[in-house]
């Protein structure tokens, strides 16, 4: 897997879990079929577990993503991503700082901070930040407060920063092909792929989409 902070991380199908809309009968089974279909990073959110259920959920993933060799990011919780000793966490802006998570996870852990935005994307990069994910891109039922982005914002995103970027919201196949040239690193994906009836094909077609058609 690498050190997180030297870029070898593989962000061109972000799979982020929402229990809610999952078409299997278990997190664990979603999981994966995603990777199978060629998820290359999972962001496990929980929002409404209890701290308990959440650590447990996490320890049952990272089992299946580390059988894998894929990067498992904790979603808020930075003291599950410790305690799980998960590949890194991601932060919204109105969590804990990044300057702050930094300096609870330390150096070796990758750090994932939301933008929408030119300057928050430049406060990211400047806080330490190892990825950014920006959106919404498009109206999503999984983050209704979530302000929405532009492509032309984007990609003016793009250009600002240096650090890989997925982008996040309401992404599916039907859209997929328009972030083709955007200069972006992944797609973000939630009911594109754990609402579909057929996980694995779901994620192998976003890939083969975004990827212009290149194999998986």
């Amino acid at each position: 897997m690498g050190n997180p902070t030297n870029g070898k991380f593989d962000y061109t199908l972000y799979l982020v879990t929402d229990r809610n809309l999952m078409s299997t009968k278990d997190l664990e089974t979603t999981v994966e079929k995603a990777i199978d279909g060629g998820v290359t990073m999972v962001q496990l959110r929980e929002k409404s577990a209890s701290s308990r259920e959440f650590y447990e959920q996490a320890v049952r993933i990272k089992k299946i993503t580390d059988g894998h060799g894929i990067p498992l990011i904790i979603n808020d919780r930075i003291d599950i991503a410790l305690s799980v000793n998960a590949a890194g966490v991601h932060i919204g802006q109105s969590d804990i700082p990044a300057p702050a998570v930094r300096k609870m996870i330390g150096k070796t852990m990758v750090l994932g901070v939301s933008a929408s935005s030119v300057p928050e994307a430049l406060q990211a990069q400047n806080d330490g930040a190892d990825y950014l994910g920006v959106g919404a891109m498009f109206p999503t039922g999984t983050k209704t407060d979530a302000h929405a982005v532009t492509m032309e914002e984007l990609r003016l995103i793009r250009q600002a920063v240096s650090l890989p970027i997925v982008a996040i919201g309401g992404i599916n196949k039907d859209n997929v092909a328009s972030f083709r040239d955007t200069g972006i690193n992944g797609l973000a994906v939630v009911s594109a792929i754990i609402s579909q009836a057929d996980i694995k094909r779901a994620a192998e077609e976003l890939r083969f989409l975004f990827r212009k058609g290149e194999p998986v």
